[in-house]
């Protein structure tokens, strides 16, 4: 199976989300390649073609705010039957330049034509060490942010983070974001973060981040590294029992 093809606009779906229901995806990133801080091994878009931390050299393929305002104007112009505005796409959200800015202008475009409609992210966590990104984060109603692994020996085979970001302070930036969800993918084969040990330090992170839930799934999309493997339902669910019991945070499969 081929991995999916790569977002081709700004504004995409709405996607039936295992997590959020119907939501309509922004797209902030390039869409001729993908760019992202993070290379996993198991990106349903394929590994990553501008592994980066920066776009000031790429500025020319990304969208202005004024750019992100006009496109979603002109799909809720035609269509309002969504649950949520979803930044996402082909890369990390946060690397964008004017982030804290784009998330003003989706609100207000929001509260114009769909004031019910929550707006939220799917984030890797790789840019949380930043005070302005976590301000500009905490303007939105639903923050679902990464974290894979609870070594870092695992988050880099698994994530293959740029190599410029730093594990504790990524911790640390999460600790400091109130009202957060944490999302987990678990995988076997190749790299397996399922064993005990390794779910053992996951969730004693999860006791220092405090997160209000956190939602774990496997692979269900084709994958570029065909190393790893499926984690069975039984294996999933025995590992959010686990984790709620011990960390006291409601865990739900997904």
């Amino acid at each position: 199976m081929q991995v999916l093809p790569l977002k081709k606009g700004i504004i995409y779906g709405p996607v039936s989300s295992r997590r959020l229901g119907p939501s309509l995806g922004v797209n902030l990133m390039p869409t001729g390649h993908k760019l992202c801080s993070y290379n996993c091994i198991y990106c349903h878009y394929g590994f990553t073609d501008i592994h980066s931390m920066k776009l000031d050299d790429k500025i020319e393929h990304i969208p202005t705010p004024l750019e992100v305002k006009r496109a979603l104007e002109d799909y809720l112009e035609k269509d309002k039957n969504i649950d949520y505005i979803t930044f996402s796409g082909n890369g990390e959200p946060t690397l964008y330049p004017w982030f804290s800015e784009v998330v003003d202008v989706v609100k207000k475009t929001r509260d114009r034509y769909v004031p019910s409609v929550k707006v939220a992210i799917l984030s890797n966590s790789s840019t949380v060490d930043r005070p302005d990104i976590r301000k500009a984060l905490g303007k939105l109603d639903i923050r679902i942010m990464k974290l894979d692994c609870g070594t870092e020996e695992t988050w880099r085979h698994l994530n293959n983070p740029f190599k410029e970001l730093n594990y504790t302070k990524m911790i640390e930036g999460l600790k400091q974001l109130k009202g957060i969800i944490i999302q987990t993918m678990f995988l076997k084969g190749r790299v397996d973060n399922t064993k005990d040990e390794e779910v053992d330090v996951w969730i004693s992170r999860l006791k220092q981040i405090k997160p209000e839930d956190v939602q774990i799934y496997t692979c269900d999309r084709p994958v570029p590294d065909k190393g790893i493997e499926k984690v069975p339902k039984e294996v999933m669910q025995k590992i959010a029992e686990k984790a709620e019991r011990e960390a006291k945070i409601p865990v739900r499969v997904f």
